[in-house]
């Protein structure tokens, strides 16, 4: 019986110094078609390896390349163990084929503006399956979520001052390094509150804002919206509407009371998100002026 060894259909250079010597003793080595890249990528570097169809054409002595998946319950040797998030390739490589000739028309004619509802029906999805705390569904929709991003990611790939999906991953990597120096560059153990005041002076000096209210969504709930420029702007020293009385005892009971409260408006007509946001868009005009008669 030949020597089985797995490969990586992601990752066709990736070979351990184990399979190296399995692969040099070998008087022959083959590869079944799923470790056809593999087999590309040593033959590049000088070494023969012959496609067959199936495992009955190599003899006892030979070297079999195959993948685990081709491998299913037999024993095999290991080439290299594929890195923790190699089948996010997968997810590359499948948007493109659905964007490319010959994928999907429908894939192929979206756009930014035609997926942005879907980006944040996605990400929704994804929070309903975070707050029930339920992993299945947390899993397929954080999946959906990414889909959202490699799909985006494709669409800017294809104009000519795009981006790609490694330009977005390089970018967030740079952006976790440096806003994590007590990590990436020996500044100091810190706690979790030195750690986000030093989070938002980087984000700060970075960013250059002018306001508080610039890089905050407007197209969220105004709940959040409210929460986060209130937030931000007392951070900053700005001034905050004046606190509500709460009489109530907890966030439960908060709840209970925002929802008689939608209930009375309805009762009248009145649509709250409505009247939020308009509340909230005022308080943001208001602290921009601030903001700019603070600036030096």
């Amino acid at each position: 019986m030949p020597l089985l060894l797995t490969v990586s259909p992601r990752l066709p250079g990736l070979l351990g110094p184990a399979a190296w010597r399995v692969l040099a003793d070998a008087p022959a080595v083959l590869a079944l078609p799923g470790a056809a890249a593999t087999a590309a990528s040593l033959r590049a570097a000088g070494l023969a390896v012959t496609d067959v169809p199936g495992a009955e054409h190599a003899g006892p002595d030979d070297v079999l390349l195959l993948t685990a998946e081709e491998a299913g319950d037999a024993e095999v040797v290991v080439g290299a163990p594929e890195p923790v998030g190699a089948r996010l390739l997968d997810v590359v490589a499948v948007m493109d084929r659905l964007r490319s000739p010959g994928g999907c028309p429908w894939d192929a004619e979206q756009t930014h503006a035609s997926l942005r509802g879907y980006l944040l029906e996605e990400a929704h999805e994804a929070y309903d399956a975070i707050t029930d705390e339920d992993p299945v569904a947390m899993r397929e929709e954080l999946g959906d979520v990414l889909l959202q991003v490699a799909f985006h990611a494709r669409v800017a790939a294809e104009s000519p001052q795009g981006f790609d999906v490694d330009d977005v991953a390089a970018e967030l990597v740079a952006k976790l390094v440096r806003r994590h120096p007590h990590v990436f560059a020996d500044a100091g153990e810190l706690d979790v509150a030195g750690v986000e005041a030093g989070w938002e002076a980087i984000k700060k000096a970075e960013k250059q804002r002018r306001s508080p209210t610039e890089g905050v969504s407007s197209s969220q709930s105004a709940a959040a919206w409210g929460a986060a420029l209130v937030s931000r702007a007392r951070r900053a020293g700005l001034p905050t509407p004046p606190p509500a009385e709460l009489a109530v005892a907890d966030q439960a009971a908060l709840g209970e009371q925002l929802l008689a409260t939608v209930a009375a408006a309805a009762q009248r007509g009145w649509d709250v998100e409505d009247a939020l946001r308009t509340a909230v868009r005022g308080y943001a005009a208001d602290l921009d002026a601030a903001a700019a008669a603070a600036q030096p």
